[in-house]
């Protein structure tokens, strides 16, 4: 008996003590459960970040892209900048996927850089993902399909939205590939969604990020500067491909105009062959002499001390032309004058880096001039509004060719000069003011780079920035 229940006693004990055994077993299999759900849920999480780097995404609304839009860009550096935006809005506007646009390596400047040569490309697509799909290239199996040719065409010029709508978008129920093998001045300036208006304004002050390489030493030129004091940009226009394309010869020789013509002529897509020099002139269309730019900057009061950064690639005739400018203003200088030539070395023979580093002194600097107005001189304008409407003197040549012509053959004297090119700039300091709309004449009403109103006031306050009016209409100056 004494056995028997020593030994009950003892099966007792064993089953008591048991009792705290299985408890702590169960936590530890929830702890370890819950620590490999954290563990999971963390890779997860990360694939997905991952992939994302590497795969655009589109969280705007249901987005089934409709084909592939492939771009071809013509022009100079701006003008390629302003067409990725318009291109970038018409990707939008379609439910497209964009391809990242192909630079113009054909024209005059025969510059070779690609998009990602100028551009942040992973900047530009990252920048952009919640508006619009990019990818760097056509997938293999879309490539593999369309290896034959896609269909290729010109849209046509400053097209509104239905155009868009109505003529492009039914053309990708044939191909799911459409390639624009032109670019500039397709997307018209007014009449547009205001949020297509807005993504411009994306594109063109945030997506559009140069190239780390250009960024450090544009932003290096701008230091330089900005410890030599206050600067001026004055972007004389006055290069070899503007007056041969322009057919503007005043004060070039003899032999130099013969030149000009030539090349005009080696160009079988320039379609405008014989030019009358003069009259261009007198209707505005030429570019400032760098003799006349310098009498334009006495006039208006420039001080002779004002440091003068000269954004132009190579002025035609050289030191001979520039003479009298350095006469009048001898603290002019040039990137190549400010930096290293080793600096300078790796954007030799690459027309549009030289002219990004020139576009980022131009929007940096406290006053800009430019002496045409070309893409480089409205997109910089553009750029300079929206940053605060910074001084930009927008010359009227029109006017100044009259009062140079006065002034030059004796009839206006120079006080009486000053006076006249003072008053005619008053109001063109880049004050902020409406944009000017000409229906029917694309051309001849402003640039919406030069004027982005939409993005530079809200809808409330509009009026009290730019100014009560209607600006549907208005007739040329």
């Amino acid at each position: 008996m004494e056995i028997r229940s020593e030994s009950v006693g003892l099966r007792s004990e064993k089953l008591g003590g048991s009792s705290p055994v299985i408890p702590r077993k169960r936590l530890q299999v929830w702890f370890i459960r819950v620590c490999s759900s954290i563990l999971v849920w963390t890779c997860l999480v990360q694939l997905v970040a991952v992939g994302e780097l590497w795969h655009p995404r589109f969280i705007t609304g249901n987005y089934t892209s409709n084909g592939f839009l492939k771009v071809s860009c013509n022009g100079g550096l701006n003008q390629m900048r302003s067409a990725i935006c318009d291109m970038v809005a018409v990707a939008r506007l379609l439910n497209l996927t964009l391809v990242v646009p192909e630079l113009d390596k054909t024209s005059f400047w025969a510059d070779p850089s690609d998009f990602e040569d100028i551009f942040d490309v992973r900047h530009f697509i990252d920048s952009l993902r919640d508006e619009v799909r990019i990818v760097r290239r056509l997938p293999k199996r879309i490539s593999k399909k369309y290896r034959h040719g896609v269909l290729e065409m010109p849209p046509v010029s400053w097209s509104n939205e239905n155009y868009y709508l109505q003529q492009i978008l039914p053309l990708f129920n044939k191909s799911k590939v459409l390639h624009f093998n032109r670019t500039d001045a397709r997307l018209a300036n007014n009449m547009i969604p205001l949020e297509l208006q807005k993504l411009r304004c994306r594109v063109n002050f945030q997506a559009l990020k140069f190239t780390p390489q250009i960024e450090s030493l544009g932003h290096k030129l701008v230091h330089i500067l900005h410890q030599r004091g206050p600067f001026m940009a004055l972007h004389l226009r006055y290069e070899m491909d503007m007056l041969a394309f322009s057919g503007c010869t005043h004060g070039c020789k003899q032999e130099e105009a013969e030149e000009l013509k030539r090349l005009r002529y080696a160009y079988p897509w320039w379609r405008e062959k014989e030019i009358n020099s003069v009259e261009r002139r007198s209707q505005g269309l030429c570019p400032l002499t760098p003799e006349e730019a310098a009498l334009v900057l006495q006039a208006l009061g420039i001080d002779k001390e004002t440091q003068i950064y000269v954004a132009a690639g190579e002025i035609y005739g050289s030191e001979r032309r520039l003479a009298a400018l350095r006469a009048a203003f001898p603290r002019i200088v040039r990137k190549e004058t400010l930096l290293d030539p080793l600096e300078l070395q790796q954007f030799q023979n690459h027309s549009s880096q030289m002219a990004a580093l020139d576009f980022m002194v131009s929007v940096a600097s406290n006053t800009f001039v430019p002496t045409y107005d070309g893409n480089m001189a409205k997109v910089v304008e553009g750029h300079r509004r929206y940053l605060g409407f910074k001084k930009t003197i927008l010359l009227d040549r029109r006017k100044l060719v009259e009062l140079l012509n006065l002034h030059q053959n004796g009839t206006l004297p120079w006080n009486e000069f000053t006076v006249a090119v003072r008053e005619a700039h008053e109001k063109r300091m880049g004050q902020p003011i409406r944009r000017r709309v000409i229906p029917d004449k694309p051309k001849e009403e402003d640039y919406f780079y030069s004027n982005p109103q939409e993005c530079l006031c809200e809808a409330n306050n509009c009026d009290d920035l730019l100014g009560r009016g209607n600006s549907n209409s208005s007739s040329v100056p």
